[in-house]
């Protein structure tokens, strides 16, 4: 019996570490890249988009997974654009209750969720085929894993760009700032540095892989 648990355990570790690691959405997958290279200027603003777009996709890869065989498949992609847009609209007005400061700040960004590839590929790919327990565990996740990634966006720009983090001084006042950063060619810089750094880990772990490979064989 606690074998079984273990594997259980392990699998859903596996399913979760998925889209923290090995398919980051961000970083891996390369998606979201209209927020992450608009909103990204401070950490506060990477953190909120993050946490926005993980509740909209745990809330919509829940239900579509609850509702997987009652949609039509002749609508099934109508259907799920509603059932984000649904949850979409939820944090909008979220957002604008907590902070309208930082609901001008994201902008248009929080109703563009609605058309990130990411969500909408996660509850045709995976939710409207697994029960809710895996959809859910898999959408928190990927959520992780953007929230991740925006958030290095973030802060090497903050930190950079306003020689801040979270609004906090690192350096005082003799920092001179970089002002691209805060800029949209900042963004773009930043993102080519994480995906060169994925790229290499990524490259590090195959290697590594394969010389335990040859290593075992051997013994």
């Amino acid at each position: 019996m606690s074998i079984i648990m273990s594997a259980a355990t392990t699998d859903r570790w596996d399913e979760f570490m998925e889209g923290v690691w090995r398919q980051n959405p961000l970083f891996v997958m390369v998606l979201g890249l209209c927020p992450a290279l608009a909103v990204t200027v401070s950490a506060v603003n990477a953190l909120s988009m993050g946490l926005a777009t993980a509740f909209v996709l745990t809330c919509s890869a829940l239900l579509v997974s609850l509702l997987r065989k009652m949609i039509p498949k002749e609508v099934r992609i109508a259907t799920y654009i509603v059932i984000i847009a649904t949850f979409v609209t939820v944090v909008d007005y979220l957002i604008q209750a907590i902070s309208l400061a930082l609901y001008d700040a994201l902008g248009a960004f929080i109703q563009l969720i609605v058309v990130n590839c990411m969500i909408l590929g996660r509850a045709e790919a995976h939710a409207s085929k697994n029960p809710p327990g895996i959809a859910v565990i898999n959408a928190l996740g990927m959520s992780a894993g953007f929230a991740i990634g925006l958030f290095a966006l973030g802060a090497v720009r903050e930190i950079l760009g306003a020689g801040t983090l979270f609004g906090i001084s690192l350096f005082g006042a003799s920092f001179q700032p970089w002002v691209v950063m805060v800029l949209p060619p900042g963004g773009f810089f930043v993102l080519g540095m994480w995906l060169l750094v994925f790229s290499a880990w990524g490259r590090w772990r195959q290697r590594k892989q394969a010389a335990q490979g040859g290593a075992a064989q051997n013994a």
